[in-house]
């Protein structure tokens, strides 16, 4: 393997609040950026860009989306002005093509927290391009990770892929008002369980997402969990970059596939 290669990544990236509140996660990130080799280009799949069929980014300055609302107001001045990569994107899109998947260029989608929120931390300097693909809800878990196994090859041309979501995410059951509440055991079984299957290298029993404890409760909707599919799919050797909860139940996890 080449010195330079880079990992998969799956990122938790938590609340938004988390640029202007780092918590543990956002030193974890910083360490990350730094400790990598500085990336060509980044390639991440977001939990909040849902798509029926699968999209990729050909903008060549996407705009920073403050894809949320009711926070305070310093948050919505953040910019990350990262440039795009239209000949990275075109060259995803024929990769994509020939592994069999109907993907579609989208030049005018900008940027959401899932993308710019763990970035900020890392890459502060905005200067990497970066290219975004859309998570295709109609595709099958299997179906995800093998996105993740097309795209795997460009790791070798030092470019980063990450999927940006969250180990846990049930926004109903956080405890807003406290950082540190105590972590539930329904949500601290379900991380454990996953980490258990993937430190094993079991990622089938991952991929069968539907049989791990709790999943219901943890993912009432599985676009957090699902950007973990397509970075099992960038990489096989699986390590624990960082490991924490926010806010009782919010899993705050990174995870490295080299």
């Amino acid at each position: 393997m080449n010195l330079h290669t880079l990992p998969g990544l799956y990122i938790s990236h938590g609340s938004p609040m988390l640029a202007l509140n780092p918590e543990q996660v956002g030193p974890a990130l910083q360490r990350l950026g730094l400790n990598l080799p500085k990336p060509a280009a980044i390639i991440v799949m977001s939990a909040h860009w849902e798509s029926r069929d699968l999209e990729v980014s050909t903008g060549a300055r996407p705009e920073t989306w403050h894809d949320f609302r009711g926070f305070p107001e310093e948050l919505y001045d953040i910019r990350y002005p990262a440039p795009g990569n239209p000949e990275l994107a075109e060259n995803m899109l024929h990769l994509l093509a020939e592994a069999g998947f109907a993907a579609h260029a989208n030049s005018t989608r900008p940027r959401d927290h899932g993308v710019w929120m763990p970035l900020l931390h890392m890459y502060p300097q905005a200067d990497i391009p970066v290219v975004e693909i859309s998570l295709p809800m109609s595709l099958s878990a299997q179906e995800i990770y093998r996105i993740g196994q097309t795209l795997a090859p460009l790791r070798e041309q030092q470019i980063l892929l990450i999927g940006s979501g969250s180990i846990t995410h049930n926004l109903r059951e956080l405890a807003w008002d406290s950082q540190s509440a105590a972590v539930p055991e329904w949500a601290s079984e379900f991380r454990n369980y996953v980490v258990s299957r993937l430190s094993h290298s079991n990622y089938d029993a991952v991929l069968d997402w539907q049989s791990i404890p709790h999943v219901q409760r943890n993912h009432p909707t599985l676009e957090h969990f699902a950007p973990l599919f397509f970075a099992m799919g960038a990489g096989h050797r699986f390590n624990i970059v960082h490991s924490s909860f926010s806010m009782g139940s919010l899993g705050m996890d990174i995870y490295r596939f080299d």
